[in-house]
């Protein structure tokens, strides 16, 4: 069994969205990769952005220039 590790997890409203920012952090080389939304969160939309704590300010600044809009931002096991 894979061990689950504290990470941060942002949700979305919209599947475009959550593709949105998988786009633009592949092309920024971002931490992080998509992933379902964990059952311990309720969301909109069933993917979310999974990246390591540290990168949550790095993450916010890329979602602000391209104006990607978070539903939730979360730290939790995953």
């Amino acid at each position: 069994m894979i061990k689950k590790k504290e990470r941060l997890v942002i949700t979305f409203y919209t599947t475009t969205a959550a593709l949105a920012m998988e786009s633009v952090c592949k092309a920024s080389g971002a931490d992080g990769r998509i992933i379902p939304v964990p059952s311990s969160i309720t969301a909109d939309c069933g993917l979310a952005w999974c990246a390591k704590n540290e990168s949550e300010d790095a993450l916010l600044d890329l979602m602000i220039q391209h104006h990607i809009t978070p539903q939730g931002i979360y730290h939790c096991q995953v």
